[in-house]
């Protein structure tokens, strides 16, 4: 099985470092093990096409998507973006009308079907080393604003949803869930995300 494929399942995954796999092996990305798990369920799955980088904020992701637009119908589209604009000190408020329009950019990639678009929540950063050596692993709380934002717009087009921040909270516990900068989640961590992805792929 190559991308070229005709009956291939077409995948874009759209974020930053999470959806990178800043720190991992790239087989190790959530798109590469989530992409695994499919073809293990039978799927043909052609490689998925990524825009993603680590830093950026959503409407950096905008402008990237705008550069380098993708062509055709995704039959899976996945977006996990935001931690950048909370980390920069940004408001939900502010966030609220960029994600809202990265997102309807989302499902028109997905031939205007919401239901083949999952919004992923944000991460709890906060609970890293690298959160406490910049004094700022009090503001799981902010995340869980920005999570809230992200979680109402996508129900609001009928995207699915799927939340991943409770597992990221594990790591506060098990260093093993980190990439080796203390940040970042590790191949393990991707791997719990597949979990809960995967249903909700299998059922769209």
């Amino acid at each position: 099985m190559t991308s070229k494929d005709a009956s291939a399942m077409r995948y874009l995954a759209l974020g930053d470092s999470y959806t990178i796999g800043e720190g991992v092996a790239d087989s190790e990305r959530f798109p590469e093990q989530l992409c695994a798990a499919l073809r293990r369920q039978g799927r043909t799955v052609a490689p998925p096409q990524v825009i993603a980088r680590t830093g950026w904020t959503t409407d950096e992701l905008t402008a990237a998507i705008a550069a380098d637009r993708p062509s055709g119908t995704f039959d899976l589209v996945t977006l996990l973006i935001g931690v950048n604009d909370q980390y920069r000190r940004r408001t939900p408020e502010e966030y609220r009308p960029q994600f809202r329009a990265v997102l309807a950019q989302a499902v028109e990639f997905a031939g205007g079907r919401a239901a083949r678009v999952i919004v992923i929540s944000i991460p709890d950063w906060c609970v890293t080393p690298f959160a406490a050596a910049q004094h700022r692993q009090d503001e799981g709380s902010s995340i869980d604003q920005f999570n809230a934002v992200n979680r109402e717009e996508a129900l609001a087009v009928g995207a699915h949803y799927v939340e991943v921040t409770s597992i990221s909270r594990r790591a506060a516990q098990d260093r093993s869930w980190l990439a080796a900068d203390g940040l970042h989640p590790s191949g393990r961590m991707y791997a719990a995300w597949v979990e809960a992805l995967l249903p909700v792929v299998l059922g769209t």
